[in-house]
């Protein structure tokens, strides 16, 4: 990399688990003059944090995108400036709520060079403590802008055969003088880690549009959901079985009517052939009526439903990317994905643009890997340098093909079909080793405990996977305190994605 095209600055966008280990993996290349980590927390801990008195008034607008229900800002003129706080609804709350457990086991969950305190499976307080003390583990805190939100990140364009750079507008919320204090920066590189668990996704149904305006409160999404205390007595219905959906309606039933109706539109790979006591499953809702009914797909309905939960996830949200400037949107929501990207980590047109933590994979080691990379990358010490742009275009549009014909999402990286070992080698690949005077951090090897742990320990039991021969689970009590996990011996079957 010539002088004038050196990366000297750098800017993170988030400090949760994928902003974290980047300030670390930039950190320690000993090569940049200056890191900056904005959060718009008060601390770091990303989606971790537990925000225990959610908003009960998130929008919920059936099949709404983030660009309409989470737009930027309008950036005041002149900055720097001083303004009145801000009342737009930026989703800052977390999705935590009391009981939520990790679902990855924490040898194969934290990063490589400080293991959680416990495991296999720890509440939700512990991955938040980790993050904040990571930070402090590796003397980053001193990067950290809390309480600042980007608001605006534009590109300048290059010239001269130089590479572009980022002009960012900021805003910094002063809790003391209860003012918005706004204005610009610049720099060499960004880095999103700004995660994509904060705008809720409610899909269209017939009819819920004009039942949720008849019914205000009746539905709500499980961002929400904190404990089950709220519903004691109430007829609850729960759309969606992934993990928050299978949380939340086992914990209802202690509180709630019974039974607790869950609406499924597969088997999860936790459900038995008949539902738990307490759970009654439903297909999924096929119309609202005004009367308050509730169609389901079979034509079996319900009457008299006090609260629908919906646990149907999120919608990545970019509101700082300013397409306008940058010449193209950054994620496409009609396919799902990141515009022209490559391994889930670079850009094809940018090439001092990069995102950590958007695939659906090991969490935190994975975002360790694509840290290292990139720190590696922008520093100019990359072992394997990217291939050119038509290369990445081409694994772009092949990967696009190739899911859509497996019935997959873009971005969903498998473990038993070898694809987490590829991706994650290819990273390695890139970053190579750090340099012999010590900069730069050694990507860590995928070793055989890790392994292990992902292929045979699971947080919830699974029917058919026991070693018995007949498909009964050994159940061995855990370690933390609370609730047990299961040891899986799985012969040659995996699961896809099992571990999530």
């Amino acid at each position: 990399m010539t002088n004038h095209n050196r990366i000297k600055s750098v800017a993170i966008i988030g400090a949760g688990a994928a902003g974290a280990v980047t300030a670390a993996a930039f950190a320690a290349e000993n090569f940049f003059e200056r890191i900056q980590v904005f959060e718009r927390k008060g601390s770091a801990g990303g989606t971790w944090i537990y925000d225990p008195s959610p908003s009960s008034g998130l929008p919920i607008i059936p099949g709404s995108l983030p660009p309409d229900l989470d737009p930027p800002l309008r950036i005041p003129n002149d900055l720097p400036k001083v303004t009145s706080p801000s009342e737009q609804e930026r989703f800052a709350e977390t999705p935590i709520y009391s009981s939520l457990t990790t679902n990855v086991p924490a040898v194969a969950m934290s990063f490589s060079d400080l293991p959680f305190a416990y495991g296999p499976f720890v509440p939700h307080h512990i991955p938040r403590q980790y993050l904040e003390s990571y930070f402090s583990h590796h003397k980053t805190d001193s990067l950290l802008s809390l309480n600042t939100t980007v608001e605006d990140v534009s590109v300048i364009k290059a010239g001269n055969g130089q590479k572009e750079r980022w002009k960012l507008t900021l805003r910094k919320r002063d809790l003391v003088r209860q003012v918005d204090v706004w204005w610009e920066d610049e720099f060499d590189a960004v880095i999103f880690a700004n995660g994509h668990y904060s705008v809720p996704f409610v899909p269209r149904v017939k009819g819920l549009g004009e039942y949720i305006e008849k019914y205000p409160g009746r539905v709500v999404h499980s961002k929400i959901y904190r404990t089950p205390l709220l519903w004691k007595d109430k007829r609850v219905l729960v759309i969606g079985n992934s993990a928050s959906g299978h949380d939340v309606t086992a914990e209802l039933i202690s509180t709630a009517q019974l039974p607790v109706y869950q609406s499924r539109r597969s088997a999860s790979r936790w459900d038995g052939s008949e539902p738990p006591p307490g759970i009654a499953w439903k297909p999924i809702v096929k119309e609202y009526l005004s009367s308050g009914r509730i169609i389901f797909d079979d034509d079996t309905y319900l009457d008299g439903i006090d609260t629908v939960i919906y646990c149907t996830g999120y919608l990545a949200s970019f509101p700082f990317w300013n397409a306008k400037n940058n010449g193209r949107e950054i994620w496409d929501y009609s396919r799902n994905k990141l515009v022209k990207n490559y391994l889930h980590t670079f850009f094809q047109d940018f090439s001092t643009l990069a995102v950590v933590g958007i695939p659906r994979v090991l969490t935190f080691r994975s975002f360790e890997y694509q840290a290292i990379a990139l720190a590696r990358l922008f520093a100019g010490r990359e072992s394997v340098k990217l291939p050119p742009v038509e290369e990445q275009e081409k694994w772009e549009k092949e990967r696009e093909v190739q899911r859509k014909k497996d019935g997959k999402k873009y971005h969903d990286i498998e473990w038993d079909t070898g694809e987490t070992l590829r991706w994650l080698d290819d990273l390695y690949r890139i970053a190579g080793l750090p340099l012999l005077t010590g900069e730069g951090r050694v990507p860590p090897v995928l070793g055989e405990e890790v392994r292990w742990a992902i292929e045979h320990l699971r947080k919830y039991p699974e029917p058919g996977t026991g070693d018995d021969g007949n498909g009964k689970e050994k159940e061995e009590e855990s370690l933390s305190s609370g609730g047990g996990w299961v040891l899986v011996d799985r012969g040659l079957q995996k699961d896809l994605l099992s571990f999530i």
